[in-house]
């Protein structure tokens, strides 16, 4: 199971779904882009010192997932056919798109714009 940023926060948030979901993965990944968006939003968080030790051991324990040429040529497609069908989502959520399509793996997000790219399972809660 891949994460996406909202999915990270409310894991470490304890919500009870998405620490179940994470708990009964047989493989857990998260994007490079995942580490970007959080750790942006760490940089003006009270909780920071908490949260960055949190994520650190996040960082350990997960596949850390980085674009490389073949998730170019997913973005690319995926681009493609969501401006075709005239369902565009934001950048860093196509990036995402692109390795989760790759790597063939659900998506832990709240985001149902992702339910626009064909070929990807999201897991809502």
């Amino acid at each position: 199971m891949i994460l996406d940023t909202n999915a990270v926060s409310a894991f470490f948030e304890d919500v009870p779904a998405v620490c179940m979901a994470v708990g009964g993965a047989e493989v857990l990944a998260v994007p490079s882009i995942v580490l970007g968006e959080f750790r942006f939003g760490l940089s003006g968080s009270r909780l920071r010192a908490e949260l960055e030790a949190k994520l650190g051991r996040l960082e350990r324990l997960a596949n850390v997932l980085c674009v490389d040429a073949e998730t170019a040529c997913h973005y690319a497609a995926i681009r493609r056919e969501l401006k075709d069908a005239g369902t565009p989502i934001p950048e860093n959520d196509l990036w995402i798109a692109a390795l989760v399509r790759q790597h063939g793996m659900p998506l832990l997000s709240n985001d149902t714009h992702f339910d626009h790219v064909k070929d990807l399972t999201r897991i809502g809660w």
